[in-house]
């Protein structure tokens, strides 16, 4: 199996975005890395939805592994920021950064 080279989880669970929205943010999530290559080859990009990251509040959270960084409030337009800067070009988004693994004892 190719590996990947950042794994992607979306809190689609109804405790920190109360109208469910990480659900529609995962299904244009798969939209966006398939239109910016990043399903396939050595830029491939995991994603995965979980019901609860242990937040509650202040969703749909995103968090993008191996880096540990989190977002809060993703709306579609923060998302494909998420996927041109931080997915392809490397570039974390840190406007919209809430908690950083490693970071404040996390």
């Amino acid at each position: 199996m190719e590996p990947y080279t950042r794994h992607v989880l979306v809190c689609t669970g109804g405790f920190c975005s109360h109208d469910r929205g990480g659900r529609a943010i995962y299904a244009r999530l798969a939209s966006l890395l398939q239109r910016h290559g990043l399903l396939f080859g050595p830029t491939r990009v995991k994603r995965s939805e979980t019901p609860c990251l242990g937040v509650c509040a202040g969703g749909p959270i995103v968090a993008v592994y191996p880096e540990g960084v989190w977002y809060a409030g993703v709306t579609p337009e923060l998302l494909d920021r998420i996927v041109v800067e931080h997915l392809k070009e490397g570039r974390v988004v840190e406007e919209a950064v809430f908690h950083r693994l490693g970071a404040g004892g996390g």
